[in-house]
């Protein structure tokens, strides 16, 4: 009988070590997530610091950063996800909301579209039209530049040639 009354002795204050050790004990999968999570964390603000530095500097150097449509399509995407995301104050209002949803929502295809088309080069192929049709146009003007001073040369000599 002193042995079963050993091991009863034994016995519970091992069920309660366990108990202790279980509580204290952290799950590792939990662990992993939030170690995951602060690093994204801080690779988020990484990533806000290096793009704020590069607009900064593409500003400075005067580079025009909507001039491409990635870029501009961004912007948008960006101003679209912070006006859906902004928290409903106005409960009441629902109209204002509807209105808040459906620009948010244009706001957002719009520049989907834009991202698309910029990686597709489509803002390339705009601007060598664009120059295209610039130096068509300043063709066109030289050339009737070059008319008006042909005609006054020509005008010019049949007065000479008439008197």
């Amino acid at each position: 009988m002193e042995r079963t009354e050993e091991t009863e002795e034994i016995a519970e204050p091992s069920t309660g070590s366990i108990r202790s050790r279980l509580s204290h004990r952290s799950d590792p999968f939990l662990v992993v997530c939030r170690c995951f999570g602060f690093v994204t964390s801080l690779i988020a603000i990484l990533c806000v610091v290096v793009n704020v530095l590069a607009a900064i500097r593409s500003f400075r150097d005067s580079h025009d950063v909507l001039e491409f449509w990635a870029g501009r399509g961004m912007l948008q995407i960006f101003a679209a996800v912070m006006t859906r995301a902004f928290p409903d104050y106005t409960a009441q209002r629902k109209d204002l909301l509807l209105l808040q949803n459906i620009a948010s929502y244009m706001l957002l295809s719009c520049g989907v579209i834009y991202v698309i088309c910029g990686v597709l080069c489509i803002g390339f192929l705009k601007r060598a039209r664009q120059q295209k049709e610039v130096s068509r146009e300043q063709a066109v003007k030289d050339l009737q530049a070059r008319d008006r001073t042909t005609q006054g040369r020509v005008g010019t000599i049949a007065l000479g040639a008439s008197e």
